[in-house]
């Protein structure tokens, strides 16, 4: 759904972009690669000095040295309980928010990096992932009873 056209006239300070591949070898194995940039379109001042525009480390030598155990979260389920580990492991002063927030996004690209893979709508008796995820895939809604009518609980109670 597209945003409404501004009412006034703006000047963009900062863009952040975020990107999260996901790849299947030929091993059958999956990798995701994330990244995140964060810049401005301008040079702007802080104690350190000018941060020429387009640099995204305003503190070079402070800000990436630290490096909290990320081999902690290998093995960790990414779909159970991974989203509290990574904050659990890295919370107030002892990580990084910007990777904090980068690994936040892990479990969906995982999701959907292995979603081509599984038929959503095969007989296993198993409750596809998505549903009771979101609202429009709650299993009272219409959707799931238009898509995954096995799944479907009829009307929600109240």
């Amino acid at each position: 759904m597209p945003l409404p056209a501004p009412t006034a006239k703006r000047t963009r300070m900062h863009v952040r972009s975020t990107q999260l591949d996901g790849d299947k070898r030929r091993d059958d194995g999956r990798d995701i690669e994330a990244r995140r940039v964060d810049a401005k379109d301008h040079d702007y001042p802080l104690s350190p000095g000018l941060r020429k525009r387009g640099k995204a480390m305003p503190y070079s030598g402070y800000g990436d040295q630290i490096a909290a155990d990320h081999s902690q979260l290998i093995g960790l389920n990414l779909l159970h309980g991974f989203r509290s580990a990574v904050k659990n492991l890295s919370r107030s002063t002892r990580g990084c928010s910007h990777v904090r927030e980068l690994l936040s996004f892990l479990p969906t690209a995982a999701l959907q990096t292995f979603a081509s893979d599984v038929r959503d709508n095969d007989d296993s008796g198993h409750k596809p992932y998505q549903l009771d995820r979101c609202h429009a895939l709650e299993s009272h809604s219409d959707a799931v009873l238009r898509y995954y009518p096995r799944c479907y609980r009829g009307q929600k109670p109240g």
